[in-house]
């Protein structure tokens, strides 16, 4: 019977929900918090629920609670206007709520090339025009900018430098959409920087960033839970409340 059960576990194991096991990593002089999510897991895009924007981990780990859920763990996951709607495209559960933007305009959005991140039988992050005319299926998906790597090269305006430092967030993934890395800088660093980590530290090909001044993690592996103003979209994954 054991070879059986273990034949089993190894079955049911991609579909059992687990915490995500989130890690401190120093790159080039710099400390990052990065949490790497497999596909088959949960993992969601979260704006809003019936009274509003939940604008915190707080209020949406009440919402998840009141099905039996928690968080493994959580990160903003895009810019977003004063009122909290998302800026450039944000897909939840298979509802587009904010449609693409693929003009330039001002701030790091703008900064094109940008990217959408999009969850769907696997992780991808494709650069905003190159979506545009793929139209992939995304159960969900949040824009937002500037990519940090395209294809494995240095979004071409980042300059090693730059003097522009911050603490930053972002999302990398595999090339074989497999598994995503989620990062942040828990010291300012410019963007340079931030795009090596995910290539030359991580080996991923393409990364994009989803902000600095606001961002923050939730990481109960490492009883981190960041505070703050209200924030836009956020990302997580999702399990079994124990």
């Amino acid at each position: 019977m054991r070879p059986l059960l273990a034949l089993l576990a190894l079955f049911w194991l991609p579909q059992m929900a687990v915490a995500v096991e989130c890690r401190d990593q120093d790159f080039e002089g710099a400390s990052y918090t990065l949490c790497e999510v497999l596909r088959g897991e949960d993992l969601r895009l979260f704006h809003s629920g019936p009274e509003g924007a939940y604008g915190s981990f707080a209020k949406l780990e009440d919402a998840l609670a009141a099905h039996g859920e928690t968080l493994g763990f959580a990160m903003n996951a895009g810019m977003y206007h004063r009122d909290l709607s998302p800026v450039g495209l944000y897909v939840e559960d298979g509802a587009e709520v904010s449609a693409l933007v693929t003009r330039d305009g001002p701030g790091n959005f703008g900064l094109l090339p940008n990217g959408v991140f999009c969850i769907g039988e696997s992780f991808r992050v494709i650069e905003s025009r190159a979506f545009k005319d793929e139209a992939p299926g995304c159960r969900f998906a949040t824009q937002s900018g500037p990519m940090l790597l395209i294809g494995g090269k240095l979004h071409p305006k980042l300059l090693p430098g730059s003097d522009s430092i911050y603490i930053r967030n972002g999302v990398g993934v595999s090339e074989d959409g497999a598994r995503a890395v989620f990062a942040i800088s828990n010291d300012r660093v410019n963007f340079h920087s931030f795009a090596r980590l995910f290539r030359d530290a991580l080996g991923l090909r393409d990364a994009l960033y989803f902000d600095g001044n606001i961002s923050r993690l939730y990481a109960p592996s490492l009883n981190r839970h960041d505070g703050g103003f209200p924030m836009g979209p956020m990302v997580g994954t999702v399990v079994a409340k124990g």
